[in-house]
């Protein structure tokens, strides 16, 4: 319907010598409309005045006259209500939207007059007249009556198969993408046969570091389907239960509900033939039954069994050292012009073993170096083990460094200590199955804050106790490599979920430096573990100091030649480090070269030909102590860097020319 310009109408409503006139927006006094029987479908314009005021007049293709009859009050008086052809706002010159609708039904609730409102005072705006509450009222209900006739209409009309509006093919249109600055929303639509009421539970069995279950794992995360992932390298005891579901050890084995579908070849099969769907369909919309694999629990996964086994293997030696816990006189003294805490003379503790033991000197001096040895106690001054004269000993729980240990709790650990190769080989696949479950694929983000609401994380918690008196000195020298590397990533990821990640360069220092474990008796900080261990004593950045003292008894742990390698296989938690991974002892030195391969092919250095210029890490300016000069580190980089910039660089240091070093900005964001 195009309809001709609008024209000015006038509605007048003469009640009682009270008055509405809707084209200047004036009111004066109350008033209650009634309806008239009859009303026809038609064309209803909105209008807004000047001072915001909506007003509805009646308009449609031909004149149109009717009576409304009011009732106002106690009289009786009709009023006949002149409608004009059209309605156009006042001082506008555009013609207004329209919208289909119907006029009032004859069978709609009669509207009711505004009660009588309480004086209250209001604050008035200079452009609304003071009774705009009444046709404020007015407007709503009749604005809800004209909504009820309307819906009652398009019933009718959609019962009876009636086309209202007009058809559009252009407007029809499925949005899949919407562009928000900054955001990307994208909209995956499926048809009603591409999903089903997912009820059950799938569930599948791995063990860290599988090539298998990661391929598994991600099938699942690129699907979108919730699984729950059985790690047996983190729960040990749940192996049994793998043999005796599918009656074999090898992993992954998958489970939908309680039904066994098999490992990598069988899902990649039943994906590539489309039979995968069918049979997520067929067993996953039923409700996952008691026999199916049960979720591990936080904190209750262990049983009654490994607590035994624990309780019988306390130390043989644990019972003499409560005696001496107990008979010791343990005070301070002043020993060497120095104050030592807690401390007692060695000379006693011999006696009383002797007497606990009834034996000769010589068994007890023995027994007194196999206390020692097992680091019950320690020299105040780190001097010896135990030896017979005036030398003073603490135990370990009285070091002064014992309460900062972020892996002493309340006492120490009195159980026999653990073989160090067990214990590195346990944290190496415990942690890896932490990134494995809360890392991204490329290791680049990691999820700290579901890490330590983890069980893996929890389990690994527990291990770290088991360090506190382990023999390290049983490890070969590519385990304690291993066991080095392994251990900074660890207690990166321990100190970024305990106190967060560093902000400004005293926090760094401070997390550098006081975040620290007790292992074989001795603290270890992060800065005590790279450039005390692993960089054998050599000044961390910026300091004037070395790690170790002459005569400290950690390094004897230290590799006898620095290995450059070793600054990529360690990740501080940072945008620009390398990323986390954990390293076994049989293959340390080539998942080394790899992790220095992926560092340099993700940006670490960058090369222009024509300004002669070669862009490194700054880690490589920090260490160039453990790199050598700048000539011979673009020799090394070579092996470690891409045929086409190993070829730049050959070409740069061929001719003989200059080559200028610049390095690389260093983002300390954490790596979230």
């Amino acid at each position: 319907m195009n309809p001709d310009p609008p024209r000015e109408v006038d509605v007048d409503v003469d009640v009682d010598d009270r008055m509405i006139n809707a084209s200047k927006g004036q009111v004066n006094g109350p008033i209650t409309p009634d309806h008239q029987p009859g009303a026809e479908f038609s064309d209803v314009g909105i209008h807004t005045n000047s001072c915001g005021m909506q007003k509805g007049d009646c308009y449609s293709d031909s004149n149109l006259n009717f009576d409304e009859v009011n009732e106002m009050n106690d009289s009786n008086a009709k009023e006949e209500v002149n409608l004009n052809h059209q309605v156009q706002s006042n001082g506008g010159n555009g013609y207004n939207d329209y919208m289909p609708t119907i006029k009032a039904q004859a069978q709609c609730p009669k509207p009711q007059p505004p009660p009588d409102e309480p004086n209250v005072e209001r604050t008035h705006s200079v452009s609304l007249p003071e009774s705009m509450p009444s046709i404020g009222k007015y407007i709503r209900d009749r604005s809800s009556t004209l909504s009820a006739a309307i819906v009652k209409r398009l019933s009718s009309l959609k019962e009876d198969g009636e086309e209202f509006f007009g058809k559009n093919d252009s407007l029809k249109f499925e949005v899949t993408e919407i562009q928000i600055p900054g955001v990307k929303v994208t909209v995956k639509l499926k048809s009603e046969d591409d999903g089903f009421d997912f009820k059950g539970r799938i569930t599948f069995f791995s063990r860290s570091n599988c090539r298998d279950c990661t391929a598994v794992r991600k099938l699942f995360r690129e699907k979108r389907l919730p699984y729950v992932e059985i790690n047996i390298d983190v729960f040990p005891k749940r192996a049994k239960e793998l043999m005796e579901r599918t009656g074999k050890s090898e992993v992954p084995q998958i489970f939908f509900n309680d039904k066994l579908l098999g490992g990598l070849v069988t899902l990649n099969s039943l994906r590539n033939s489309g039979e995968l769907e069918k049979r997520m369909r067929e067993w996953l919309s039923q409700k996952c039954p008691d026999a199916a694999p049960k979720i591990p629990v936080y904190g209750f996964d262990d049983d009654q069994e490994e607590e035994e086994e624990e309780e019988e293997e306390k130390d043989e030696l644990l019972g003499i050292v409560k005696m001496l816990r107990q008979s010791l006189p343990i005070q301070d003294r002043l020993i060497k012009m120095k104050i030592v805490k807690n401390c007692f003379a060695g000379d006693d503790m011999l006696e009383s073993i002797i007497h606990h033991l009834d034996c000769g000197r010589r068994k007890g001096v023995e027994t007194a170096k196999q206390i020692a040895r097992k680091h019950f106690i320690k020299h105040v001054f780190g001097e010896n083990d135990f030896e017979e004269g005036k030398h003073f000993y603490r135990f370990l729980e009285h070091e002064q460094f014992i309460t900062a240990c972020f892996n002493f709790r309340t006492a120490v650990n009195d159980s026999e200590p653990k073989s160090p190769s067990f214990l590195a080989d346990r944290l190496a696949k415990l942690m890896s199955a932490i990134l494995e479950a809360y890392a991204s694929d490329d290791r680049h983000h990691v999820d700290y804050y579901r890490i330590g609401k983890s069980e893996e994380f929890r389990r690994y918690l527990n291990l770290t106790r088991d360090l506190q008196r382990v023999d390290l000195q049983l490890l070969t020298p590519d385990e304690k490599l291993a066991f080095f590397l392994n251990l900074f990533n660890a207690m990166v990821i321990h100190a970024v979920v305990t106190i967060g990640h560093p902000d400004g360069i005293l926090n760094r220092r401070a997390f550098f430096n006081d975040f620290q474990y007790v292992i074989g008796g001795y603290p270890y900080s992060l800065s005590v573990i790279q450039n005390g261990i692993l960089r054998n004593n050599r000044k961390s950045p910026y300091s004037l100091v070395r790690p170790f003292g002459k005569g400290d008894r950690r390094l004897q742990f230290a590799p006898a030649k620095v290995n450059p390698l070793i600054h990529f296989g360690l990740c501080n938690g940072t945008r620009s480090s390398p990323t986390v991974r954990f390293f076994t002892a049989q293959g340390v030195e080539a998942e080394l070269r790899s992790a220095a391969r992926e560092y340099f092919q993700n940006g670490a250095i960058e090369i222009n030909l024509e300004r002669r210029t070669v862009s490194l890490t700054r880690i490589i300016k920090w260490f160039s102590v453990d790199f050598g000069a700048e000539k011979e580190v673009v020799k090394w980089v070579m092996n470690y860097v891409d045929a086409a910039k190993a070829g730049l660089l050959m070409h740069l240091l061929a001719d003989g020319g200059p080559i200028n070093m610049v390095y690389q900005d260093y983002d300390w964001a954490g790596n979230l």
